[in-house]
């Protein structure tokens, strides 16, 4: 039950902060109407936005990707008598979890959906976002009061219970305080004061705006799935494209002042050479919507990347006719690599631009958008591509972003966690 502790603002009285989803899963609406009413501007709590929610994963797996040297893993651990945080990053060895107290930590581990295909599968649900904004599936365990304490994201989040229950608090008022501990490493709130509070159980999901308090807390042990969002500050964005534009320029670029008049104190910088300080940078072209455009493809799908894809042994000899004869095997398919990113943008009516973990392949629209919402290329598939479509696979495949593999064998290795 929600307890509501403050005065609610005209708007929250309008819209509601919680929604049954039986029977209009996951949202409990239409997504044209989460997007309009709630996206980036209330939170929500969605009661059975999955029902009968099986975890794909146990808290061992976890645990034993928690001490995988590639994996980003933590673990947080509160001290009650001493209001004291601890906090470890991974990867950890194997005995340390069996002899761990059954009270007051979290193991929290980023990307499992790039490491689990059947998390990864979670994502089909959240279809209605654009796929480059979404980063990655965050997954956590808490022992009975695990929690990570008060704090606030700047990105959204949607928090899907999986297994056990979790006491969900937010501040939803519309001026919290925001001020940090400065006696923790962690940035956990200096002051928290719940607006509702929930508790949620596997398939219940709550979903949290950017700038949202909020405080979760295990009420017994617990798996959370956290599905966040891609959201570099304006501060990344212009430092990367700077970086860009400054690594591209044509050193002939320079400041010049041939119409310099006398000047009337020679140490005062006038309003002419402001002038042309801003004719020089401009000459860099930061306005170009081309330019801009393909920096952004390549910026967010290297962005907050999880690790980085190795080029095979065998890459210089990977051509177009090695890659056919690769693909003439009985079930034998392209898949791609689970930290391959993808996306697309449009460059006329029928030419568009593949990007790939930061590199920028160009073709027909209709297969730069297959290719970014399929996993594997059969090769029916890639005989049916255009010459700049078999081109940009080939390269792909040259740099490890495609994994050429049997259907079946791939299929054996899952099930037994390879």
């Amino acid at each position: 039950m929600s307890k509501s502790k403050r005065a609610t603002s005209p708007s929250s009285k309008t819209l509601a902060i919680e929604v049954d989803a039986s029977g209009h899963a996951p949202l409990g609406m239409s997504p044209q109407a989460f997007l309009r009413h709630y996206w980036q501007k209330r939170p929500l709590l969605i009661r059975n936005a999955f029902p009968g929610f099986v975890s794909p994963i146990e808290p061992g797996d976890l645990a034993g990707l928690a001490c995988e040297e590639a994996a980003l893993s933590r673990l947080i651990s509160y001290d009650r008598a001493r209001d004291a945080w601890s906090v470890r990053s991974g990867p950890f060895q194997e005995d340390e979890f069996p002899g761990m107290p059954d009270h007051d930590w979290t193991l929290l581990v980023q990307d499992v959906d790039k490491w689990d295909a059947d998390v990864r599968e979670l994502l089909e649900a959240f279809q209605f976002l654009p796929r480059w904004r979404i980063d990655d599936i965050m997954v956590s365990f808490a022992a009975t009061g695990g929690s990570v304490g008060a704090h606030v994201d700047q990105y959204d989040v949607f928090l899907l219970q999986a297994h056990g229950h979790r006491r969900w608090q937010i501040d939803a008022s519309p001026n919290p305080p925001l001020g940090f501990r400065d006696d923790v490493e962690l940035k956990l709130l200096r002051e928290f004061t719940p607006s509702h509070d929930w508790v949620l159980g596997p398939g219940d999901m709550l979903y949290l705006p950017p700038g949202v308090p909020h405080h979760g807390v295990a009420e017994d042990p617990c798996l959370t799935f956290s599905v966040g969002m891609r959201a570099p500050s304006a501060a990344e964005l212009i430092g990367d494209y700077l970086d860009t534009l400054v690594a591209e320029a044509d050193d002939a670029l320079r400041y010049q002042d041939p119409d310099l008049k006398l000047p009337v104190d020679p140490n005062e910088i006038d309003a002419d050479a402001m002038t042309r300080a801003v004719s020089a940078l401009n000459a860099l072209r930061m306005n170009d919507p081309e330019r801009l455009a393909n920096w952004f493809g390549r910026f967010i799908t290297t962005y907050r990347s999880a690790g980085e894809v190795a080029a095979p042994a065998e890459a210089d000899a990977l051509n177009e006719a090695a890659v056919e004869q690769a693909l003439t095997g009985d079930g034998t398919l392209l898949h791609r690599h689970p930290m391959a990113r993808m996306a697309w943008r449009r460059r006329g009516k029928r030419e568009a631009t593949l990007f790939v973990s930061g590199q920028d392949h160009p073709m027909p629209i209709v297969e730069a958008s297959w290719l970014a919402s399929t996993d594997a290329v059969s090769g029916e598939d890639f005989a049916r591509l255009s010459a700049a479509g078999r081109r940009a696979v080939t390269e792909l495949v040259a740099s490890g972003h495609y994994v050429i593999g049997n259907a079946d064998e791939d299929a054996e290795d899952e099930d037994e966690g390879g």
